[in-house]
């Protein structure tokens, strides 16, 4: 970048070319103008003549000169001449320059690295020194280096590798850096600060104003960063609910947020959208779930808001649940006939198991309690335990030769006497299997094992209620575990024994896994714990979660509930990767409050570049006018415009015309469309709809450059009412409930855009739906479709072939899911005669634009269910394929004739 005053060169090497204009001068010089016609007299004529030597005349000076400028105009037209605004830098001498780089710059912190490099090449225009001054404590957690005056060149190459960091600020460590170097009156200031009050911002404010101004940059209100926080609670449980609090500064307009609580694999389990009111600074959201997806929690987060403090993680205290078991001694020294010596096997992978009497259990926080056939002793421990799970415990108990004959009522079903065994009154000829389990069960989705059979079994009296509380049934129907809601407990019964007795299933991994899903079922406790928990993963300033890094400490389980996000204890997971603690960012912060008033000489402005004036268009219209201009001259001097000046009257109109085009050229769509090669996307008027289209190509087109030849620019949105489609070979049209139909001059376009080969995709994004059919996969969005559709001539649809030519165009594909997977492809039956086989109309309802999504950090933006980063990758196979597929027709199906080829050439 060459500046000259507010002149500013992008490509300042092709000025050099200016020296070549004394040449160009010179070749114009010596060229003579073109011979005249005249008449040739008589030979006659010629008698008496006397020979003498002619010298050819020069070009003129006026037009050598013409013809200069011209080639001038041009050569620093290439140079890309931008014409800057005045300066706004404050001040004659060194600069300060302070970024708020700590967790609430994560929020807009590509805007601020702009709006800093535009200062410092303002800054480098007026040769001026830059001081830069970070606020937030560096990560290293050791005292940085000295302020010193350095080039705003090397200024620009520091903020360029400035990350924003996952703690708060600290303005006096910064004001007190700042003291050690000289401030004079001549010294300016700028600010680019988050808004956001803390110790020392009044005193840095006044000691930033005190030279020759401040000027201060930041966010308007609406846009100020935002905190996500636990309820009194530190993980946001409220018994069975679960609820965070979204606090920011006040500001007038509402401002919708979306919370999002996922797994740890990106599972979502829940989404509920809020809104903070207008002049509120902050809103809670209730986020209810059932308890076994409540435990499945890992992290709840802010969607589209990508910072540490939009994140809160959900720790292990609250997934921690130890296990009493009650049981009869083992009576013989048999350990393996022991219900014990099962159930401690089975618990103790992944949960702590702890023995002993029902009231000395109790005594500790206990998430699950088991008794195996036995029961409560006495009355009075039927009534401790009963209040135990009506407080949120959990009893799980197993049938056995004493339980039917105990009068407890600490059971989800009434049952009968006696029991149900080979060979009884209530008998079955051979030991019966487990049913599939119910959708609705813990259980739904286990794999029962065909050797799994069950021989004996204690029988429910029916109820009208008994289908409800059935968990897991055998083949016959009858109920092998039922579970009964009590207060915020629950109360389960596994109708046969814990040990091989009367069922092999302890035997096998599914009894397991029923354990785990049981216990999940539990709220679970928090215990603090004396030991140190090192680092397991921590959180970055975007909110990311990364290695930890090497200054980062371990942290006592104690003071863990009172620690605050520092360098040294980053916010993340400590302990181990069973028993992980969380320490949150919002954890050590109250309420958020705006910077108050700002000292005299202080200018306040927002982050929104200036606007730069580009001269390419009128230098190369000034240099277009003059060559029409020399063009006229040549005619004139040759005498050509005397013999035909109606074409060339018709010529120069027509040039003429073509001059407010060219002008226009730099902003013309059809320009930038078929320049370079784009993913396009329909714009639906929804901006979040519309965001996650543009960040799901950008996606694509990136994955596409890393792996393909294909070379994809920027993805466009295309408005199918006013832009031409032609330009793109693909367009990706999500289907929302609100998107108007297209006009008939619109469909007419689109139809002339899919007979003339181009392809368009239809996300009817709802693949949780179950209502199979090609226009989606819901009854509500096939009349989404359909009525989107209606003046589009759409053809006959079938579900994908498994031999069709995308699933292998790139990769061998099997299946083609989104960020949602399940939903059915339809496409259009193949005909190689059209379109080389290409498909004009593909319709799908996996949200594939979401899969794609990335930030602009090129990190996924959104989840995906249930496959996590696998499906990821294969919703990006398809992407590829899909382009491929459009791009090069056939040519796949084409390879089946190599064979028969090779084989003609060998003859």
């Amino acid at each position: 970048m060459l500046t000259l005053g507010s002149l500013a060169f992008a490509s300042p090497w092709l000025l050099a070319a200016l020296a070549a204009l004394p040449i160009i001068w010179w070749l114009l010089r010596v060229t003579p103008p073109a011979p005249r016609r005249v008449p040739f007299p008589a030979l006659a004529l010629l008698l008496g003549l006397r020979p003498r030597e002619e010298t050819p005349a020069r070009t003129p000076w006026w037009l050598i000169l013409l013809r200069t400028l011209v080639a001038a105009l041009i050569i620093v037209a290439l140079a890309d001449p931008l014409l800057n605004p005045p300066s706004r830098l404050p001040g004659s001498g060194n600069l300060v320059v302070v970024v708020d780089d700590g967790w609430t710059a994560a929020r807009d912190w590509n805007r601020r690295q702009t709006a800093a490099l535009d200062l410092f090449g303002e800054a480098a225009r007026e040769q001026r020194r830059i001081i830069l001054v970070t606020t937030a404590p560096p990560a290293s957690g050791q005292a940085p280096d000295p302020l010193a005056p350095m080039r705003p060149a090397d200024a620009r190459a520091m903020v360029e590798g400035l990350r924003p960091l996952p703690w708060p600020v600290d303005r006096r460590a910064a004001l007190s850096r700042l003291k050690a170097v000289p401030f004079t009156g001549a010294t300016a200031a700028i600010w680019l600060s988050d808004g956001i009050d803390s110790p020392g911002t009044a005193v840095l404010a006044r000691y930033l104003a005190s030279g020759a101004g401040l000027y201060y940059m930041v966010a308007g209100a609406a846009e100020a960063p935002r905190l996500l926080a636990a309820g009194d609670r530190p993980a946001g449980f409220a018994g069975q609910d679960f609820a965070v609090t979204v606090r920011s500064l006040p500001a007038p307009p509402p401002r919708p947020v979306t919370i999002r609580a996922s797994t740890a694999d990106g599972a979502v389990l829940a989404r509920r959208q809020a809104t903070i009111p207008a002049g509120a600074d902050q809103v809670t959201v209730p986020l209810p779930m059932p308890g076994e997806l409540r435990n499945r929690v890992a992290r709840v987060a802010i969607e589209g808001e990508d910072s540490a403090g939009a994140t809160l993680l959900i720790d292990e205290r609250w997934r921690r649940r130890p296990v009493g078991i009650i049981a009869p001694p083992n009576l013989g020294g048999q350990p393996l006939l022991s219900e014990n010596y099962y159930l401690e096997r089975a618990l103790s992978p992944f949960t702590e198991v702890r023995r002993g009497e029902a009231a000395d259990l109790l005594k500790r926080k206990l998430a699950v309690l088991i008794y195996s056939d036995a029961g409560p002793d006495s009355a009075a421990e039927e009534q401790m335990v009963a209040k135990w799970v009506a407080g949120g415990g959990l009893l799980l108990r197993f049938a056995g030769p004493h339980l039917a004959e105990q009068g407890d009522h600490l059971l989800p079903v009434r049952l009968r006497r006696g029991g149900r065994t080979i060979g009884g009154a209530l008998s079955w000829e051979h030991p019966a299997r487990l049913a599939p389990f119910a959708a609705s069960s813990p259980f739904a989705g286990l794999a029962i094992p065909n050797d799994v059979t069950v021989s004996r079994q204690v029988l429910a009296e029916p109820d009208i209620d008994l289908a409800g509380k059935t968990w897991a049934r055998l083949v016959d129907g009858t109920p092998l575990v039922t579970a009964e809601k009590r207060g915020k407990g629950w109360i389960v019964l596994v109708h046969t024994t814990a040990n091989a007795e009367w069922s092999n299933l302890a035997l096998s991994g599914l009894f397991v896994e029923m354990l785990r899903r049981i216990v999940a079922v539990s709220q679970g406790v928090t215990e603090a714990s004396e030991e140190a928990l090192p680092p397991l993963e921590t959180l970055d300033g975007f909110g990311r979660l990364q290695r930890p890094p090497p200054t980062a400490r371990p942290i006592a389980g104690t003071a863990l509930a009172k620690a605050v996000a520092s360098p040294l204890h980053p916010p993340g997971f400590y302990g181990i990767a069973d028993m992980r603690r969380a320490l949150n960012l919002s954890s050590g912060i109250g309420e958020l409050q705006p910077i108050g008033a700002l000292p005299e000489r202080t200018v306040r402005t927002n982050f929104a570049r200036r606007a730069e004036a580009d001269f390419r268009a009128p230098l190369l219209t000034a240099a277009l006018i003059l060559l029409l201009a020399d063009l006229l001259i040549a005619y004139v001097l040759r005498g050509l415009l005397r013999r035909r000046p109606a074409q060339i009257a018709a010529g120069l109109a027509m040039a003429l015309l073509l001059v407010p085009g060219i002008a226009r050229a730099e902003d013309s769509f059809a320009i930038r469309a078929s320049s370079e090669f784009h993913l396009a996307y329909v714009t639906t008027g929804d901006e979040a709809v519309d965001s996650v289209s543009l960040a799901g190509l950008t996606g694509l087109s990136d994955i596409l450059n890393q792996r393909t030849a294909v070379e994809a620019a920027k993805p466009i949105g295309v408005d199918i009412e006013h832009d031409q489609l032609v330009f793109f070979p693909l367009l990706y049209w999500p289907v929302t409930a609100d998107e108007a139909p297209p006009s008939p001059a619109a469909a007419a376009r689109i139809n002339r855009y899919l007979e003339t080969g181009g392809t368009i995709l239809f996300d009817t994004r709802d693949a949780g739906e179950v209502v199979p059919g090609p226009f989606g996969t819901a009854a509500g969005s096939r009349q989404r479709l359909l009525r989107l559709v209606g003046g589009i001539k759409i053809p006959p649809l079938e579900p994908i072939p498994p031999n069709h030519v995308l699933t292998k165009s790139f990769y061998l594909l099997h299946e083609f899911p989104g960020r949602e997977a399940g939903g059915q492809l339809w496409v259009e039956p193949t005909d190689d005669h059209v379109n080389d086989g290409v498909a004009s109309v593909i319709v799908g309802s996996d949200d594939y634009a979401g899969a794609w999504a990335v930030d602009g950090h090129g990190q996924p933006l959104l989840p995906v269910v249930p496959g996590g980063e696998h499906q990821r990758e294969m919703a990006f196979r398809f992407g590829i394929n899909l382009v491929m597929y459009v791009l090069t027709g056939n040519y796949k199906n084409d390879q089946v004739h190599v064979p028969a080829i090779l084989e003609r050439l060998g003859q």
